[in-house]
Parts: C-alpha cells; structure tokens; sequence
C-alpha cells in the first residue's frame, strides 16, 4: 500500500505499533483490543511517501482500515502491486529477520529462487518467526507470538491498541506463548498434552521442528505428548 501526502507521518504514526520515524520497520495494524489485522513492514520512501508491505491477501483489508480512519488528514492511501524476495547476505535497505540468518528484502528484484518452499519454511520456524494464517490470526496478541519484541514501540504516541499491549507488557503476563519445539511424530495441528492436561496446539511443522502456542506454566524442558508424537523445547 502507498500512503503518501504532507501528513503520512503523523497519520501512520497514529496508526501502528512501531516508530514510524525509524523506517524500515516491522510494526503491527490492531484493533482497539489488540488484536492483529495485519503485519507490516513499513518503508520511507521520501519525506511524504511511504511503502507498507503485508502478506498476500491483506492489501485490501490494510486499505479500508487506514482510509475509514483517515478523517481530515491530507493523506492518499491505495494498493500497489509488487514482487518481494528475500536475500541472504546480501546489502539493501529493508532488513529481514524472518528466517533467523542477516538477510534483505528487494522490491520488484531480477532474482531468481534458490531455496526451497520447505527448507525456507524450516528456516522460518527454527527462528521462532510468527506466520499470518498460522500463528497470527485476528485471535492473537502480539505478546503471545513474540511480536513486540520486533513491531511494537513503547516510547511513542498512541495508536489503537496501545492501551491494552502496555498494560500487559508492564504489569499482566500472557497465558500462552510460541515456543519452537523439536518433535517426533506430532504434526500441524494437533493437541500437546502435559500431564494428561491439554496445554497447547502446534501451528507449523516442517522436518521435525515445529512452533506451537504453549502454556506459559509449562516448564520450558517439559516433555509434551499428542496423539500422533512428543514434542521438547528446541532452544
């Protein structure tokens, strides 16, 4: 999406989780409760022009938002089409940290692929990265998916959702959060048993690794049990 005129600064400052002024950054779309709609990855690309990438499907969702909340601001926001890739090891102007390795994402590059779908997925999940439609959904809070850490700004303005992300990250704690586990036997969706108590869902799994949204009274070295495998802590 472009968002561009005199006031798209304060306009998305007002907007997402994350210091627009730092751009390229990671920053999170909420709802007055907190809940994701949509992760983005915000980019400058002048004093009054700026670039928000979200995942496929999203675009439209991120466009109606923004514009019923654009009220008097001198401001356009409308949907762009661009070819995103990732490259490791390589010099550009918006850092990835997706996939756990030093990595840029190139607008619209000439590349061609060089990895897999599968070892890229493996990738993604040993870094303990969260994926929309997997581990981010309209359910989630950001804590619970280690999002805050990346997206979230607690020393700028207000923006919807604030209040309640504040208020847990200083005085409340989350009932669950994404672990990344190796697994033997258990798969994409199935129930993690800890003492014959269900504790947990796995989201993602991919050559024996897996992440999975656990209790947090679940000991980090616990053994966990499905129906099909067991389940430890990778890190």
């Amino acid at each position: 999406m472009r968002v561009a005129g005199p006031d798209a600064e304060d306009f998305l400052q007002r907007m997402v989780s994350n210091d627009v002024t730092q751009a390229p950054c990671e920053a999170l779309l909420l709802t007055p409760k907190a809940r994701v709609i949509a992760p983005l990855v915000l980019v400058r690309r002048s004093s009054e022009d700026f670039l928000l990438l979200t995942e496929r499907g999203l675009g439209e969702v991120v466009t109606r938002t923004l514009l019923r909340s654009r009220f008097a601001a001198k401001v356009e926001v409308e949907l762009e089409e661009h070819r995103s890739v990732i490259v490791f090891r390589a010099d550009g102007e918006i850092p990835n940290r997706e996939y756990g390795e030093e990595a840029v994402e190139l607008i619209d590059a000439d590349v061609e692929p060089t990895l897999s779908a599968d070892e890229l997925e493996r990738m993604r999940i040993e870094a303990g990265t969260a994926l929309w439609g997997k581990e981010i959904d309209d359910r989630v809070l950001p804590v619970e998916a280690g999002l805050t850490e990346r997206a979230v700004s607690f020393s700028k303005g207000c923006y919807p959702g604030q209040e309640p992300i504040a208020r847990l990250h200083y005085r409340g704690k989350a009932n669950r959060a994404l672990r990344v586990l190796s697994v033997e036997g258990a798969g994409e969706g199935d129930e993690l048993r800890y003492r014959e108590k269900v504790v947990g869902r796995i989201t993602s799994a991919a050559s024996g690794v897996a992440l999975a949204y656990v209790r947090t009274e679940v000991p980090e070295d616990a053994e966990l049990v499905s129906e099909t495998g067991r389940a430890r802590s990778l890190h």
